[in-house]
């Protein structure tokens, strides 16, 4: 809305979608918002500007205290109920599986041309005091105690580390406090060149970091502004995060200007060098505001240029330069199918023979549910045919979880699978 507020409104000449709009960031404006509800008096626009009319970017070093104690969290659980009774009989404390959105910072000054971030946020990068951050992992971390269940974090800032020696500083006092807890943040593959940062995400509980590789093709990123990706780096960093148990979620767009088609396969050989983890692919998208999109416009090459309004997923809005849409759409049918099959899921499996079950039981499942972002996994039935489609892979992880679980000298305080107890750490 803060991109296409006239839209929303109704003042372009369509339909009105909502009330009242909030421009930006809208930790200022909202107690307004919610108090000229409660008097039935709201203002259209609501933005947070100073008395020069100047935007005003909020500090975040007075966040407010969540009450993750008291809040209903199983809206971030992800367990389907229909597995609730079996987890709950294999393991003491797996009924529940919640990843929960913590914000530590805010702020991207990258720019690339495809991302809303920069030209939301400004330029001004900001961060929580570590304080207030290691104070709300304790907090989930006792919930997760007291309930038996299992909390992972989701740090959702745009890009965790963007300030090496802050964030360092962060997990520093994550670990002092004993606040780890298993987490997922977005990190840019430059800033994983760094070893003590990626010991310091390793002992601090970061398990899986997302990574928007975008392209193997260094014409591709430098033509949306991310030059500073370097794909010759992609495996080093991937095995520099592998050595510590910490596996990426690599992102990849296909349909930017200078791909052709094979893209997918010639992004897959590269894909299948390194440790295994989770890609996945997408289309280059142009967001209204972006400066993608304005390019894509003053050419005269957006076929839906309100595409937001219907919204189909995998389905691209603008004509790329060196394939038609419909091999665009093929390339990135052929990355996921590629990467998510039985034959697939087997190999990332056994490329990690040498680790403990308990890894490969990580990447087997994890890669299961991924594979749901692109072929619809709603129904029983669905899971049941993924289910027998892998279940060679899955009756060898059961055999050698059990015969671990068996043998003399296994330690009893953990599972076949070597996932901890809840106050324990462990794997993911």
């Amino acid at each position: 809305m803060t991109e296409e507020a006239d839209e929303a409104l109704g003042r372009d000449g369509g339909p009105r979608h909502a009330d009242a709009v909030a421009l930006g960031e809208a930790d200022e404006t909202w107690p307004q918002i919610v108090e000229d509800a409660v008097r039935g008096e709201l203002k259209e626009i609501y933005a947070p500007v100073d008395a020069m009319g100047k935007e005003r970017k909020p500090s975040l070093n007075h966040y407010p205290t969540i009450p993750w104690d008291k809040l209903d969290l199983d809206q971030f659980n992800l367990i389907p109920k229909l597995m609730h009774p079996l987890l709950k009989g294999f393991r003491e404390g797996w009924g529940t599986f919640r990843i929960v959105p913590v914000e530590s910072g805010r702020g991207c000054p990258y720019g690339c041309e495809f991302c809303t971030v920069t030209g939301f946020f400004g330029d001004s990068i900001r961060f929580r005091t570590n304080e207030s951050v290691v104070n709300e992992l304790l907090l989930l971390k006792a919930r997760a105690r007291t309930e038996g269940g299992q909390i992972a974090v989701f740090f959702v800032d745009d890009n965790f580390a963007i300030n090496i020696k802050r964030t360092k500083s962060l997990l520093r006092d994550i670990i002092a406090a004993k606040a780890q807890v298993f987490w997922v943040a977005q990190i840019s593959a430059n800033l994983l060149r760094d070893e003590e940062l990626v010991d310091l995400i390793a002992a601090s509980g970061g398990k899986w970091i997302f990574i928007g590789m975008e392209s193997v093709d260094p014409a591709n990123l430098k033509g949306v502004n991310k030059g500073f990706n370097k794909p010759g780096e992609y495996a080093a960093v991937l095995e520099r995060l592998a050595k510590r148990n910490i596996y990426a979620i690599t992102s990849f767009i296909f349909g930017m200007d200078n791909d052709t088609p094979g893209v997918a396969e010639r992004t897959l050989q590269q894909v299948r060098t390194w440790p295994p983890g989770l890609p996945i692919f997408g289309l280059l998208t142009p967001l209204p505001a972006t400066p993608l999109y304005k390019r894509l416009e003053a050419a005269g090459r957006l076929t839906r240029p309100r595409h937001w309004l219907d919204f189909v997923p995998f389905t691209m809005a603008h004509s790329p330069l060196k394939m038609t849409i419909e091999e665009a759409h093929a390339e990135v049918h052929y990355g996921w199918a590629h990467s998510y099959s039985p034959e697939a899921l087997a190999q990332a499996v056994a490329a990690l023979d040498d680790q403990h079950v308990g890894d490969r039981f990580n990447i087997f499942l994890a890669r299961l549910c991924f594979r749901g972002i692109y072929f619809p996994m709603m129904r029983k039935s669905s899971w049941l045919r993924v289910v027998l489609e892998n279940r060679r892979t899955i009756l060898r992880l059961l055999k050698e979880g059990v015969f671990r679980w068996m043998r003399p000298g296994n330690p009893s305080s953990r599972d076949p699978f070597g996932v901890a107890a809840p106050n324990v750490s462990g794997r993911l």
